[in-house]
């Protein structure tokens, strides 16, 4: 058996059809994001997934310049999952965990959390960002993605997502708008893909993967493209946090700590700002809004 590809996506189409779809697996990405996050086995699985699903999303979408977040905040035992991946092909997530998970039976998503919604984000890189409200249903990050796709007027969409320790992995089929000329072909690709497992998606080469699945179906794959891990923060990115506290407020807490001290959570990067710092911040630029969240 061919080894199976690192950190790349694939795009396919079923010839004859207006169906494509694209294959993802995430490795070291995904190893990076994951050792970022100090959480349970079953936390870091729905990281994986949902890493997994903006990967596929991002690409599917045009957002070129742009990227889209997918962001569950809640009360429970999981308090926070961010996952993000761009146009260009970059990834970056984290979870937080604040008590220990439920035993047993994989719990709902709704109890997991303590929220009842997953925000999604498209940031085109330009104008307003577009908000999505997903509900929190199910017991994986797929089931209620699949909730949203089925009640909203986008187009026809499966995913099929998993992950583990080492790797992540997914599979997306979207219905284009056009006639088919076969009626049958969208309902028989979906119950060929249902067959998928989570071994086979986090083990098997796309090629090896997808003729298993489709090998009566005429399928023309694209050349595979590469994933990455990067995060978006820098010390300048920090530094327009900095100037939107204002200056009483940034120079109060450098009287107290003797600096401002940032670490990323999605990175663990170590920003410092001594009292020098913080005053040429103030008096080299006007202070301007950022968009920069804090999670």
């Amino acid at each position: 058996m061919a080894e199976r590809e690192h950190d790349q996506v694939l795009r396919f189409v079923i010839e004859g059809t207006p169906i494509r779809g694209q294959w993802v697996s995430l490795d070291a990405s995904w190893r990076r994001c994951r050792d970022n996050s100090e959480a349970d086995a079953r936390a870091l699985e729905l990281l994986g997934e949902a890493l997994a699903a903006v990967s596929l999303l991002a690409q599917s979408l045009k957002i070129d310049g742009g990227q889209i977040t997918l962001q569950i905040r809640g009360e429970g035992p999981l308090h926070l999952l961010v996952a993000q991946a761009t146009r260009e092909r970059s990834l970056r997530g984290l979870v937080r965990q604040s008590a220990e998970l439920p035993k047993g039976e994989a719990p709902h998503l709704e109890q997991l959390f303590g929220a009842q919604q997953i925000v999604i984000t498209i940031d085109q890189g330009q104008g307003e960002p577009h908000q999505g409200i997903v509900p929190l249903v199910g017991r994986r990050i797929g089931d209620a993605l699949q909730h949203y796709f089925e009640h909203s007027e986008q187009l026809p969409t499966r995913l099929w997502l998993a992950a583990d320790e080492h790797s992540a992995g997914g599979l997306l089929l979207q219905r284009l708008p056009g006639e088919l000329e076969d009626g049958d072909a969208w309902n028989r690709v979906l119950q060929l893909a249902d067959t998928v497992t989570d071994a086979e998606l986090l083990q098997l080469p796309a090629a090896e993967l997808l003729h298993r699945l489709f090998h009566e179906e005429d399928l023309r794959l694209f050349e595979p493209e590469p994933l990455r891990f990067a995060c978006g923060c820098s010390r300048e990115r920090i530094g327009e946090v900095i100037r939107s506290l204002g200056r009483g407020e940034a120079e109060s807490i450098v009287a107290e700590q003797g600096g401002i001290r940032v670490t990323c959570e999605f990175c663990n990067a170590r920003h410092e700002f001594d009292p020098v710092d913080i005053a040429a911040l103030f008096d080299s630029a006007t202070p301007t809004p950022s968009n920069l969240t804090l999670h």
